[in-house]
């Protein structure tokens, strides 16, 4: 589904909105775009795209950059969850740090005026304000038929539950926005006193009761199982296992994608991350991603549009963001005898790398057992980076400023070369505005839900036998990434020898202990969902935030000065602050102000 062609459709309603901020909003009469009657479906079903088409954090009319409202939150689940650094450059003398209100959140010294956050707040709420557009018309629209009222009310309310809960998750307490609320009325300031969770549950239960098992001609649009799956995550983050083991296990059980292919794993892990792969049996949600179709890049990727090793003979051509971290590569070691992580002293030894080889010097990767996810996942010297070559190291300029960030580069957004102006766009600033989707959620996120689940309040083993489900592909998806016959020529090919010294084994001993096989499953999804978002928001929900991000730091400011501007995780640090505009626009005409600040801000 290319939801986004029709975004200049819906944009022409003016439906940027920010919670709170009355002016902003300047809705045209419901049933009217530009004058036009839309109080019918077809009506409905544009602006439906339209609220789809925020997923990926993106819209020129609310958010032009991108990257702070991406979908993917590779800022606020990735980079603040230890799994990469900024990147880029730290600090130039004519403009300083590239991005400073990143570099304040990597080090967990936001303030309620960083443009990043602010970013966020606009576009969840937009796609809130996107939803309820929808469930309006679809009040005064007469020509839907039933099954179509249901299915696009549906989707509609299952969007709405989407992005109030990516507001839950970043601010905690938040305004629960929905198509009641009049903006011209007493009842336009919507507060932030409450957690909001059994609102976001209801429009999830309603999806599902009005969503169809499958979305055949569109694999894009939510189903009844995208629902279902989404109403688990959210009992998983109010620790309410017991409501979310009957709904992990249908979906693991008798699940299908919106096109109706029952979920699996793919057989190779890094099929998640071509476009030539993309709304497969793994994908349970995903924001949809185009090019080439005459929106001159716009429909691609653009939130993690920086997310490309910085080099003009690089895929993406820009801009060094994103760079993963030592403490993620780390995490990717074996145990020669068994294929196991070594899940307490992981980060006593680093994996070799380049970073203080002086130029042009040679280099021999890391010759231990490896994770074979780790070159999926993370671009390093002297491994295949797809097929562009072996990537080169810290003595090109495929890295910006590696003393500062590294000299690793993201690899999971990256495209092949093969693709270049296929499936990337021709007319973009960059070659970076690709037809990649974004992974919201994979099956693997949803069998390692179950394991967790299994380990609350059901069965080890079962819980054990959903993280060998997931580890037996990542083994199965070793030979896949090779060394190349003559590294200076990629078109020659590959040999079947494999790039390093892979190995990846099971869980064999029946698990007995339950610290022990949370600490794995916990492993297992940095492993598996590495760069793709999710990091810090499991450490927040599992308590665990302070204790790993404390640990992160200390061992990772040996190596990068700039970390010594972090003084500590505190309890307020579990979530970001309020943007301040929006607290300033919460006031009524009698003075009140209407949304509050995160303690500790």
């Amino acid at each position: 589904m290319k939801y986004k062609m029709l975004l200049s459709i819906t944009a022409a309603v003016s439906v940027v909105f920010f919670c709170c901020q009355k002016n902003a909003l300047n809705v045209a009469p419901i049933g009217s775009v530009n004058g036009v009657y839309v109080a019918n479906q077809k009506g409905a079903e544009a602006l439906l795209i339209g609220a789809y088409s925020l997923l990926d954090g993106f819209a020129l009319d609310i958010n032009p950059y991108g990257w702070g409202g991406s979908g993917s939150n590779w800022i606020y689940g990735s980079i603040c969850g230890s799994e990469a650094y900024k990147g880029s450059t730290y600090f130039d003398p004519s403009t300083g740090v590239d991005q400073p209100d990143i570099a304040v959140l990597e080090v967990f010294n936001p303030t309620p005026q960083n443009e990043m956050i602010a970013q966020r707040w606009k576009v969840v709420y937009a796609g809130v304000a996107r939803a309820n557009q929808v469930l309006k018309i679809m009040a005064e629209a007469k020509d839907i038929q039933p099954a179509d009222r249901d299915r696009i009310s549906g989707e509609a309310k299952f969007l709405r539950g989407f992005y109030h809960f990516e507001a839950i998750k970043m601010w905690h307490k938040v305004p629960f926005v929905d198509e009641t609320v009049d903006y011209d009325a007493a009842n336009y300031y919507v507060g932030n006193d409450t957690l909001i969770w059994p609102a976001i549950e209801n429009d999830f239960k309603y999806a599902m009761q009005h969503l169809p098992f499958t979305q055949q001609t569109a694999p894009g649009r939510a189903n009844y199982y995208a629902a279902e799956a989404y109403l688990a995550k959210a009992y998983l983050f109010e620790q309410r296992y017991s409501d979310a083991q009957p709904l992990l296990n249908d979906l693991i059980e008798n699940g299908m994608t919106a096109g109706g292919i029952k979920y699996k794993l793919q057989d190779h892990y890094g099929d998640n991350f071509n476009a030539l792969t993309k709304n497969s049996s793994e994908s349970v949600f995903a924001s949809q991603s185009s090019v080439n179709d005459g929106s001159h890049g716009w429909n691609g990727d653009i939130g993690d549009i920086l997310n490309f090793p910085s080099s003009l003979n690089s895929p993406g051509q820009c801009c060094g963001f994103f760079q993963p971290s030592q403490y993620l590569v780390n995490h990717f070691k074996t145990d020669s005898s068994t294929g196991l992580p070594d899940l307490d002293n992981f980060n006593d030894s680093d994996v070799k790398n380049d970073q203080y080889l002086p130029p042009d010097s040679s280099f021999v990767p890391y010759a231990g057992t490896l994770d074979p996810r780790l070159d999926w996942t993370v671009g390093r010297r002297g491994i295949p980076y797809l097929d562009w070559g072996n990537h080169p190291g810290t003595s090109s300029d495929w890295i910006r400023e590696s003393p500062t960030y590294g000299p690793y580069s993201p690899k999971k957004n990256a495209y092949l070369k093969s693709e270049l102006g296929n499936l990337t766009d021709a007319e973009f600033w960059t070659t970076g505005s690709t037809a990649m989707n974004i992974n919201l959620l994979r099956f693997a996120d949803v069998l390692l839900w179950g394991a967790e689940v299994e380990i609350e309040v059901g069965d080890l083993n079962k819980a054990r036998e959903y993280v060998n489900r997931v580890r037996r592909r990542a083994s199965n998806s070793s030979g896949w990434v090779h060394t190349y016959i003559d590294p200076a020529n990629p078109s020659l090919g590959f040999t079947n020898i494999s790039a390093a010294n892979y190995y990846v084994g099971e869980y064999t001993t029946p698990w007995v202990d339950k610290e022990y096989a949370r600490k794995a499953v916990r492993f297992e999804r940095m492993l598996e969902l590495a760069m793709e978002g999710h990091r810090f928001f499991d450490l927040v929900r599992w308590g665990i935030a302070e204790t790993e991000i404390t640990q992160y730091f200390q061992h990772e400011r040996k190596n990068h000065a700039y970390m010594n501007d972090f003084t500590g995780f505190a309890k307020k640090d579990e979530y970001f602050p309020i943007p301040q505009l929006q607290l300033d626009l919460s006031f009524d005409k009698n003075g009140v102000q209407h949304l509050h600040q995160n303690p500790g801000y």
